[in-house]
């Protein structure tokens, strides 16, 4: 088995990543949303836009 991120023969410890380093990018991915499952839900775009509208509005206030 190879690991998920990097290819690199799994560690047992570590499985079934190769190190904690790529357990750790794997964990950050999942922290930042980048593994989402795509939704057809128009309820769940139409919160997504609210979601980017408010952080685009935060930007704004921030003192620079």
């Amino acid at each position: 088995m190879s690991c998920p991120i990097c290819q690199a023969e799994t560690e047992p410890r570590f499985r079934p990543f190769c190190s904690k380093r790529c357990a750790d990018v794997d964990l950050a991915r999942w922290f930042n949303g980048g593994y989402a499952v795509p939704s057809e839900d128009p309820d769940d775009a139409e919160r997504a836009l609210d979601e980017v509208e408010a952080l685009i509005k935060a930007e704004d206030r921030k003192p620079h």
